[in-house]
């Protein structure tokens, strides 16, 4: 495929930022529809009402009703969000002086995602009053029941997209129930979570409860940003603020000793701390617990009070993650080694919009990963299989922009009803389980819906930038005005540009990463840069030379206390792709 480079213009053309912004990061902020300094505002004052996401004030007296005398069960996910949002619960309600607060969290390769029958049985040992579900539990219809039979009330606190039937759960809070009014449908489960403690903190409050549950409700806002940020939900207006709020406490210190541990371990820390640190060092940290062992581990680091208990897990975390990226390698090389000629058909060969992988060796903890690695090298939707018992597997699916997955899976749900046992996710991840009989006939199904969603997606080959720098615009300064404009995300990307250099040097860094030295094409001057992950594990190392387009991001690497510029290169291109203007 070949690939196009599509420069973002202003949203809205000739609207002033003022003349403060630096004039590159007033730029990139128009792309992004920015119209008014008030938007880039972070406040807590920007952030939508507490109280006003519907829900929340029958789940704030169904908690008060088991404060005193109750036993109330956190049931999480096992992955980041679901770990944050755990712990964010668990350190509230204790705070708040509930009687008994505990939490539990499925094993995936014992009992699968969410509130199922058989995690309803091993809550109902802890004998609890009330379960709260968090990043889960709207399409857990079964466990609901069963957990209602046994005389448990059930509040639901999710994201994810309900399905045709909601639950019988006593509360349910969800910014995605039909007819929702709240300003934002992005929010995380920890996200969700945060409304739900906020809302009670300030009852507790009103009630004369707790002298300064609210302020103590805002100290959550480290486990806020770490959740968001690592679910990958849009950073729409909202998400911005509880992000940047986090991200202010922890580059403060004033975190939990569980980030701090991860920040440590993973030597990121300071106040130049940015969302993408959270992204890349803190959460796939976190999340290799729940891909290979038992998120219990990720809680109660993140859990901890003390330092010496929080570094300890945060060791084990580590340790996990070095595992997970040995597993991950080797799959992720079997997979784009089965795709290989769908990246560079031949004339006249099959094309698949969507693309189905499965072998029997895969761990179902990593498939997630390789399908969104897979997807993005393809640029098409991708579910990666393992296998989850003799006759079932799990998938995990990822998507790409303009593809909402979790809507392709209720299509293909809709049209096959015998293929797909569940299913539930969002807009760019899902999952599923399907019998390993049928693989075959839900592949050419999932393929199919895809083709027909994507006639109306956007174009697969286009590479968005926020065009080209002059060359006096590639510097330092730019650079660190740009990392201090974030938070930057989903739907709110990070800024990246295009242009024409000459590549000086190249030479492999360990396996996959190419360290280059690049002089731009008018102007003359040169720049350190690196491609990460530019080859596949195994894959033979050709050193790029002569002009190329590169799309790239400017980065401030900082080294025995000196801080220079790097480039971070996203693509490598031929030096006759020419850019055009997106319409």
């Amino acid at each position: 495929m070949r690939l196009r480079v599509v420069r973002r213009t202003a949203l809205q053309p000739g609207t002033p930022l003022g003349t403060n912004l630096h004039p590159v990061l007033g730029r990139v902020y128009a792309a992004r529809g920015v119209r008014s300094l008030t938007e880039l505002d972070t406040s807590l004052a920007r952030l939508l009402p507490v109280g006003t996401l519907e829900g929340t004030p029958a789940a704030v007296e169904l908690l008060l009703a088991h404060r005193a005398a109750g036993r109330v069960l956190i049931i999480g996910d096992f992955d980041a969000d679901g770990a944050t949002s755990s712990a964010l619960m668990v350190r509230a309600l204790t705070g708040f002086g509930f009687a008994a607060v505990d939490f539990l969290v499925p094993n995936r390769f014992e009992f699968g995602y969410g509130l199922t029958p058989e995690i309803v049985a091993l809550a109902a040992t802890r004998a609890p009053t009330l379960i709260v579900t968090v990043d889960n539990g709207i399409s857990s219809n079964a466990g609901v029941v069963a957990a209602r039979s046994r005389g448990i009330d059930v509040l639901i606190t999710d994201h994810h997209l309900p399905g045709a039937e909601l639950p019988d759960a006593n509360v349910i809070v969800n910014p995605n129930l039909e007819g929702s009014r709240f300003g934002s449908r992005a929010l995380a489960g920890v996200g969700v979570a945060f409304y739900v403690v906020a809302a009670l903190a300030r009852r507790l409050e009103e009630l004369g409860l707790a002298s300064a549950a609210t302020a103590a409700a805002a100290q959550l806002l480290d486990l806020v940003a770490l959740g968001t940020v690592a679910d990958v939900v849009p950073l729409d207006a909202n998400n911005r603020v509880l992000v940047a709020q986090g991200l202010k406490r922890i580059r403060a210190g004033r975190c939990t000793a569980g980030i701090r541990a991860l920040l440590a371990i993973a030597d990121r820390a300071g106040p130049e701390l940015s969302a993408a640190d959270l992204a890349f060092a803190v959460a796939p940290r976190l999340n290799a617990a729940g891909r290979l062992d038992d998120m219990s581990i990720g809680i109660r680091c993140l859990l901890a009070d003390d330092a010496g208990g929080a570094g300890e897990l945060a060791a084990r975390l580590d340790e996990l993650n070095q595992e997970r990226r040995a597993i991950e390698a080797r799959m992720q090389q079997e997979a784009l080694g089965a795709v290989r000629a769908l990246s560079d058909p031949q004339p006249g060969a099959p094309q698949r919009s969507g693309v189905c992988l499965f072998d029997a060796s895969w761990h179902q903890g990593v498939v997630g990963l390789v399908a969104g690695r897979v997807a993005q090298r393809l640029r098409r939707p991708v579910i990666a299989f393992a296998v989850a018992d003799e006759s079932t597997l799990r998938g995990s699916a990822r998507s790409v922009a303009g593809i909402h997955i979790r809507d392709v899976l209720a299509l293909v749900a809709a049209r096959h009803p015998d293929l797909i046992h569940r299913f539930g996710g969002h807009a760019m991840a899902a999952g599923l389980t399907l019998e390993r009989a049928r693989l075959d006939r839900f592949a050419r199904a999932f393929d199919e819906e895809v083709a027909r969603c994507s006639a109306g997606a956007g174009a697969r080959d286009a590479i968005e930038t926020d065009g080209e720098l002059a060359p006096e615009e590639i510097a330092l300064d730019t650079a660190q005005a740009l990392r201090a404009g974030g938070p930057w995300g989903q739907a709110f990307p990070e800024p990246c540009f295009d242009g024409l250099f000459s590549i000086r040097s190249a030479r492999l860094i360990g396996a996959r990463h190419v360290k280059m030295w690049v002089e731009v094409a008018r102007g003359g001057r040169a720049f350190d840069a690196i491609a990460f992950n530019h080859l596949v594990e195994g894959e033979q190392f050709v050193p790029p030379a002569g002009m190329a387009q590169l799309v790239y991001r400017l980065a401030v690497n900082e080294y025995q206390g000196e801080r220079r510029l790097q480039l971070l290169i996203d693509h490598l291109l031929p030096a006759d792709h020419a850019p055009t203007a997106a319409r």
